[in-house]
């Protein structure tokens, strides 16, 4: 289940040093197993795998418990409205136009909605993604990717092989994808993370459209 066994460090709590164990890597396809069984984003289902040590059932339910899962159930809703928020950065040198889609005029012109197509056009405009999320990228362009890393690690175990090529498929869908991004106000968040925290938060399906960003 897990890459390495977990390694024992000590942390000072209550004036005490106490023995603790921290989770290793959680392995990728237990991450996104459960991303499949319930809509969670990365890094909230990595955090539930970590809290859960890698029980998928009650990973679910920490999901639960968070609120993560309210904002999944409503990933399937029709979102017809919405806005086009522009942004413009470095006086003028970066410009963006995000299209951010929710179900209802009354969220679209919420502040939280308008706050929140702001900070993704702030995070494209920062860190230039190509893609909104994995599922836009060509599927040629991801087996280049993929043969590329393969190529790196020629002669290890197929197995090992498989794990080190979608470990850094992911870090790659995290360099170029927007949603897999980190936050650039919080490095704790993914903006898939920033979008369905005001989903739960608004009550309505929220969906990065498309977007461009100009540069000079």
């Amino acid at each position: 289940m897990f890459h390495n066994p977990p390694q024992p460090s000590l942390t000072l709590r209550e004036g005490s040093w106490r023995l603790v164990y921290k989770i290793s890597m959680i392995d990728s396809k237990l991450v996104m197993q459960l991303r499949e069984q319930t809509g969670a984003g990365v890094l909230e289902a990595k955090k539930a795998l970590e809290e859960t040590n890698g029980d998928i059932e009650k990973a679910t339910e920490f999901l639960r418990k968070s609120g993560a899962l309210k904002a999944a159930k409503k990933s399937d809703r029709a979102t017809n409205e919405g806005l086009v928020h522009a942004y413009i950065h470095g006086g003028g040198k970066v410009g963006v136009l995000v299209e951010l889609l929710c179900e209802t005029d009354f969220v679209a012109r919420n502040p939280a909605f308008e706050e929140l197509a702001h900070d993704v056009a702030l995070q494209i405009a920062a860190t230039n993604p190509l893609y909104v999320k994995p599922e836009d990228v060509p599927a040629q362009t991801v087996e280049k990717e993929k043969s590329m890393y393969a190529e790196e690690v020629v002669g290890k175990p197929a197995n090992i092989v498989e794990k080190i090529v979608q470990g850094k498929l992911d870090k790659w869908y995290s360099d170029v994808c927007l949603m897999r991004q980190t936050f650039i106000k919080d490095e704790d968040m993914t903006i898939e993370d920033v979008v369905k925290a005001k989903i739960s938060m608004l009550g309505e399906n929220i969906q990065v459209r498309r977007f461009v960003r100009y540069g000079l």
